[in-house]
């Protein structure tokens, strides 16, 4: 990935680096926090049947020089001025002229255990991630004492389709019918920035070189803050897993920690994505059915009920959070084209008035910033959270649906066993089929009742974490505003 330098008009995005350890949306979820092509294209069966019968793999070798590395906060590391790490510490003197998306001054502590796990025995992060065009590749870095493990730390490389690859297969294993699955992490989108800078580089001649720079660095610390958001959406998923007590157990996972070669995970063709449409259509349909059957259980049938009415709210909240934080956006560049065009003024003589322009003109640009710090505090303390939860929430509806499946098939065993034994015909058959049926909803219904009682745990802690650090940085913005507002006013009374 090319750096452009201060007269280069062809952009591309900035190296995937940051000096400071990776303030991510997802902190309330965090346990301890502190991707490859080329193989040919197999059936989605081979590819989730291969890894079982993989070998167990040995070290992963260590990354090469030129990996531009996100460093965890026990890892800080000593770097030559040459280094991608020197070159991210120059764009960031440079990030002082537009929003400090990258700032930690206001994220709080990274590491915080609102899973309620306490077990160091297996401990998941992504210590390293490399953009690369439309891939990144994440380098996954465990540290375990468990016996399943043949060292006690190592490090693989991954990509998103593998993440993917990971969460289908604790969805299609009937084992874990009765766990909320994490939701898997969303596929990395820097297309967005792509263009913006592309459009800025096509319209470098009718700007000057001052606005160029500073668009520029705006642009450049955008990209960085997707990029460190993709990678902690990645991690959140690992140390939910790494936390859980049975999922962490998979064997699938193991393999996915430990074993150093491609996995040969593609991602799904038009006519599995087609297939999975038409099995959404069918699982919607069956889902009215099931949601129209009276819980044996008042626990589940209130969850129920709650569940469906908190993701439609949840859904509507984020909704409203995103249209926010797109009006403060819209101010601060209504605010920002205010600036330029007062600081144009302001230069064109030495006159009193011009004067007067350019310290109008700097106070804009301040308030510019703050109202853009809101918007990148509110995505990252709200949107965030708001969008995670929407997932989960749906990962806690497929729970109550597979319970349901599982009351309705239970309920049928028992009818086809009074007809079997009315007809004497099939009796064993029908209660071997019964006994089946209870096994399986017993065994459903045991695990899920305390999954659905940790997710209001998390999502408690969560909310309540955020809002409330939201709150504060809400307050210290106004607080700026308004010394900026009765700085104003002094200029515009001539009292400076």
């Amino acid at each position: 990935m090319i750096f452009p330098g201060p007269g280069c008009s062809s952009l591309a995005p900035p190296p995937a680096i940051c000096r400071a350890p990776l303030s991510c949306p997802m902190e309330p979820f965090l346990c301890h926090m502190g991707t490859r092509s080329g193989s040919p294209p197999r059936k989605r069966s081979e590819v989730q049947q291969q890894p079982r019968s993989l070998p167990r793999p040995p070290a992963a070798a260590p990354c090469p020089p030129r990996r531009l590395l996100l460093l965890p906060p026990c890892a800080a590391r000593q770097r030559s001025a040459t280094t991608p790490l020197a070159v991210a510490a120059m764009m960031q003197e440079g990030l002082d002229d537009g929003p400090d998306f990258l700032s930690e001054e206001d994220r709080g502590p990274r590491a915080v255990n609102v899973d309620l796990q306490t077990d160091a025995t297996l401990q998941v992060d992504i210590s390293d991630a490399l953009s690369e065009r439309d891939k990144v590749k994440f380098t996954v870095h465990t540290k375990s004492s468990l016996p399943n493990f043949k060292q006690n730390e190592f490090s693989v490389v991954r990509q998103h389709e593998e993440f993917i690859w990971l969460h289908d297969s604790f969805v299609e294993n009937e084992e874990y019918a009765g766990y909320i699955i994490p939701p898997a992490p969303p596929r990395p989108d820097f297309d967005a920035s792509r263009e913006k800078l592309q459009k800025l580089g096509e319209g470098e001649g009718s700007m000057t070189k001052e606005e160029f720079t500073k668009m520029k660095q705006e642009l450049e610390a955008e990209y960085l803050a997707i990029f460190k958001k993709t990678v902690a959406m990645h991690e959140v998923f690992l140390c939910r897993v790494a936390a859980h007590p049975v999922l962490r157990k998979d064997l699938n996972f193991h393999v996915f920690l430990e074993y150093n070669q491609d996995l040969s995970v593609r991602g799904k063709n038009k006519k599995e994505k087609l297939e999975d449409f038409f099995k959404n259509v069918v699982k919607s349909a069956d889902g009215v059915i099931v949601s129209g059957v009276k819980d044996v259980d008042d626990f589940f049938e209130h969850e129920k009920t709650f569940l469906l009415e908190y993701h439609n709210r949840v859904k509507d909240a984020s909704a409203k959070s995103d249209r926010m934080i797109r009006s403060h956006k819209s101010a601060a560049d209504d605010v920002n084209r205010i600036a330029s065009t007062l600081y144009t003024l302001g230069t064109q003589d030495s006159t009193d008035v011009c004067k007067f322009f350019l310290k109008v003109s700097e106070l804009f640009e301040k308030t510019r910033k703050i109202e853009a710090r809101v918007a990148a505090d509110e995505d990252l303390k709200l949107a965030d959270l708001l969008k995670y939860y929407l997932r989960e929430s749906q990962a806690a509806k497929d729970l109550l649906y597979r319970r349901g499946r599982a009351l309705v098939d239970y309920e049928n065993a028992n009818k086809a066993l009074d007809k079997a034994r009315a007809k004497n015909k099939d009796v064993l058959q029908a209660e071997t089929s019964q006994q089946v049926c209870c096994q399986k909803f017993e065994k459903i219904s045991e695990s899920a009742k305390q999954e659905l009682i940790d997710f209001k745990t998390r999502r408690v802690a969560a909310f309540r974490k955020n809002l409330v650090e939201l709150a504060e940085l809400e307050l210290k913005h106004a607080k700026g505003n308004l010394q900026l507002l009765q700085s104003c006013l002094s200029v515009l009374k001539g009292d400076t």
